[in-house]
């Protein structure tokens, strides 16, 4: 493989048709989108992107335009590790998270989908392949919605073929929760995978009440219950509320899922591809979760994350986000019978539409 000679990264604001609301962002009117293109010397090319919920986009496509180019630039590409490291450590001091890690993100979403083009296989199978029929899950975002609205917004993700469901709590009184959680397990019925996301809202004690009231209601889990950086919190919760939890959308290496997984303090971890490091991390994420026999079920970016979770005999649930980037996307998800697709195509086989995107550049 010939060396890495160019890298154009792209940023994108994308308006939403429908208002998102989650306890702690708010409501959500826009995201944004930032993408790179890596070609070789050969004019092969492999994409890669990540996104904000609206802010910092900026600061992440600015990385990726004036730090990354040169401690890449000639590299062979194939080289995921290496570069993956060398990326790391060049811009550790500044980073370590937030910004930084976003863009490595997407560089190394970028290289293995150049990797797996070069080889002429689709992403899951040079990860290994286990199963391309993956469970999934729609991921419904819309805390201040009513009851009645809910359960619109549920029926018609049942009409597109999803078997399971995830809700948002997190409203100002717990009442208020139970019900709508009470609610949807009568309207989904006993047995249907139901999953309630609070986004970091409570403190610990209000966790653990919340977990055991919600505990009734059978839920596959309660994700994100309280602030990321309480591991101590999220393991006590899990002991005490009897609700498992899911974590890890706000985590943003190897060693903080290390630090959740060894202190039992998370039932499902759950990287975000576009913010964990890339494919390079997530895959040893779910490999650590394997090795302490956890599934492993994922945040975000479905059309990348169909690809890991089906090379990964510990996955648990894909999350399909309700983003709307499947207006910009070539080949949107492909769903049967509750199950995502992970497509044959060679790379990750997102493709994207490079010219409706350009009208939306910032």
């Amino acid at each position: 493989m010939t060396g890495i000679k160019t890298i154009e990264a792209g940023h994108f604001r994308i308006p939403l048709s429908v208002i998102l609301s989650d306890s702690t962002h708010g409501q959500i009117t826009a995201f944004e989108l930032i993408t790179v293109r890596i070609r070789d010397g050969d004019g092969a090319e492999g994409v890669g992107y990540t996104y904000t919920v609206g802010r910092n986009g900026g600061a992440v496509a600015d990385i990726l335009r004036r730090e990354i180019p040169e401690l890449i630039a000639r590299r062979d590409a194939a080289d995921t590790e290496a570069i993956w490291h060398h990326i790391w450590w060049g811009l550790h001091y500044g980073g370590r998270g937030g910004p930084v890690v976003l863009a490595l993100s997407a560089i190394d979403i970028a290289l293995w989908d150049l990797k797996a083009r070069r080889a002429g296989l689709p992403l899951w199978r040079l990860l290994g392949g286990f199963d391309p029929r993956v469970p999934c899950y729609a991921g419904g975002i819309g805390l201040d919605l009513s009851v009645e609205a809910l359960l619109r917004q549920t029926d018609d993700n049942l009409a597109k073929g999803f078997r399971a469901i995830k809700m948002k709590v997190g409203r100002p009184d717990l009442a208020s929760d139970v019900a709508r959680v009470a609610a949807m397990r009568k309207h989904l019925g006993e047995g249907f995978p139901l999953m309630a996301d609070a986004n970091m809202k409570w403190t610990v004690e209000e966790a653990v009440r919340a977990a055991r009231a919600l505990q009734p209601y059978d839920l596959t889990w309660l994700e994100e219950p309280i602030i990321p950086d309480d591991v101590a919190g999220h393991a006590r919760i899990l002991a005490a509320g009897g609700v498992p939890i899911a974590a890890g959308e706000n985590l943003r290496s190897l060693w903080e899922f290390k630090t959740y997984i060894a202190g039992g303090a998370v039932s499902y971890p759950e990287p975000d591809v576009t913010n964990c490091g890339g494919v390079t991390s997530f895959m040893k994420i779910a490999r650590l979760a394997e090795a302490f026999n956890l599934p492993v079920t994922s945040h975000g970016a479905h059309d990348i994350t169909v690809h890991l979770l089906a090379a990964c005999p510990n996955r648990s649930y894909l999350e399909a986000h309700g983003f709307g980037l499947d207006r910009y996307i070539e080949h949107p998800l492909v769903l049967e019978e509750g199950k995502a697709i992970a497509p044959t195509r060679a790379g990750h086989g997102v493709n994207f539409d490079w010219t409706g995107l350009a009208k939306l550049a910032v």
